[in-house]
């Protein structure tokens, strides 16, 4: 059997991790088994649903990497992979449960259904229609029909059914069909309600597994009982666990539950989000903790699969988004870091090579400390303009030592006298201080740094005395000096 799977959003707001990670589970099992991975979408929520959306989804799934061998903006043999283009196939399949007897109209009203709710409800019982209009007669529905009653349609639900689901995660799951009651297939409007449109779409597309989130298991009975009353083969189910923040919580922007396109804009790399979005809930075989896609491909498996809540902790994003910076050329950490510059007048226009070179040396100096690219804002102040840092306390004290002024002020000569600053001369120029007065190495580099940054801690030294070049160090020493007469 061919594995074919698929990822089915609906196209009413941006690509959540969640999603994210259904989308790349999918895309790993299908290229695990040589199979293929179907993109559609489940757009039939008229008044929520835009393109907008779902051309932003299908540019997430760019991002990551994840490409899709059928459906939107590719094709194949069994589209359209809209479902707002498959109206006439829900029809076609709505007409053979009626043929069966399996479907029926039901005329009951918002009120209605929200009494019989509420009825329920006091007699400590789940909601469910009851089937009031289960065997209304010819004459009957064509009252209704005659007082402008448009219909939903029904499933007729079996009573007194077990309906067994093996899981591929989590084993062997049994739901009671009397707990379910008859449920709405096809709105008053024509257009197909979630559980039966999936059905009608996984079984023309020939869907083998269906892997999704755990959100959708109580919506599996009901899709099992639809391929049972048309006859036809259930796919495998495979529901992977929710996606908890480090409490133990359902997940807010607070703690990263955000589009996964602002990951992008915020500098993460997409190797590092999808190195990270499986590991949510997958545990990998060994100890090795980073993957390439082609790595995964090869190793990813169902069996591993958690039944348990998986814990989004962005921190271990971070963690893993500062490895895969590391890795990376500094000239693509450069084209990802200029329009933070560009945003703060640090560079403009089209960069000369003098530009291009000085924003080269920037990532180069300041990459070790980045957890995302958005995060080159933060360094900016010690390597661009003469402006200084207010110095606390602590950093004033250091300014104190009897031996800072004629560090500061040899320091001055010596820029004065270097033509072009480089890393390489900074580096000798305060070793030959550090020789020509004697001191400890520490006594030298803090007030120059202090004196240059107001900060006692940050990047390399020399890097920054090199990046601000002779022009702003030099002015930057003139604020350095006036804080030792405070």
């Amino acid at each position: 059997m061919e594995v074919r799977v698929r990822f089915a959003p609906s196209p009413t707001g941006p690509l959540h991790i969640g999603g994210a990670r259904s989308a790349l589970f999918n895309y790993l099992l299908a290229r695990k088994c040589s199979g293929k991975f179907i993109v559609r979408s489940e757009d039939t929520d008229l008044e929520r649903s835009s393109l907008v959306s779902e051309r932003n989804i299908l540019e997430a799934l760019r991002w990551l990497n994840i490409s899709w061998d059928e459906g939107i903006e590719v094709g194949g043999d069994y589209g359209p992979y809209r479902q707002t283009e498959r109206l006439e196939l829900y029809r076609e399949f709505t007409d053979k449960l009626f043929q069966s007897g399996q479907a029926y109209f039901c005329y009951c009203s918002e009120d209605e259904l929200e009494q019989e709710r509420q009825e329920l409800i006091s007699r400590g019982q789940p909601p469910r229609y009851m089937g009031k209009c289960r065997n209304l007669t010819a004459e009957e529905r064509a009252e209704k029909e005659a007082l402008g009653v448009k219909p939903v349609v029904r499933f007729r639900v079996p009573e007194g059914k077990q309906i067994h689901i093996k899981d591929l995660v989590r084993g062997d799951i049994i739901f009671d069909s009397d707990g379910i009651g008859d449920y709405v297939i096809v709105k008053s409007d024509g257009i197909p309600t979630y559980n039966f449109a999936v059905v009608v779409d996984d079984t023309t597309m020939k869907i083998s597994h269906v892997v999704r989130g755990e959100e959708h298991l109580s919506n599996t009975p009901r899709q099992v009982l639809i391929y049972q009353a048309l006859g036809l083969q259930s796919p495998h189910f495979a529901h992977i666990s929710l996606i908890l923040n480090t409490e133990g919580k359902k997940m807010s922007k607070r703690d990263g539950d955000t589009a996964v396109i602002d990951y992008r804009a915020k500098g993460y790399l997409p190797e590092a989000v999808v190195n990270f979005i499986v590991l949510l809930g997958w545990s990998p075989p060994g100890e090795q903790e980073f993957f390439s896609m082609t790595e995964l491909s090869e190793i990813f498996s169902l069996e591993r699969v958690s039944k348990s809540p998986a814990v989004f902790d962005l921190n271990k994003l971070k963690w893993i988004n500062a490895h895969y910076l590391k890795l990376a050329s500094r000239e693509r950490i450069a084209e990802l870091a200029l329009p933070y510059l560009r945003e703060m007048g640090v560079l403009t226009g089209e960069l000369n090579s003098a530009q291009r070179q000085w924003l080269l040396n920037f990532v180069a100096t300041v990459i070790d400390h980045l957890s995302c690219v958005s995060e080159v804002s933060d360094f900016v102040h010690y390597v661009h303009g003469s402006d200084v840092q207010e110095p606390d306390e602590e950093a004033r004290q250091m300014l104190r030592g009897e031996q800072v002024p004629a560090v500061l002020n040899l320091f001055k000569q010596r820029i004065i006298e270097t033509e072009t600053i480089t890393a390489d001369s900074a580096k000798l120029i305060m070793k030959q201080i550090t020789k020509e007065l004697k001191v400890g190495g520490k006594l030298v580099f803090m007030p120059v740094r202090i004196a240059l940054t107001g900060q006692m801690h940050g990047p390399e030294l020399n890097n920054i005395i090199a990046l601000l070049g002779k022009e702003n160090t030099l002015k930057r020493l003139e604020t350095g000096a006036a804080w030792l007469r405070d």
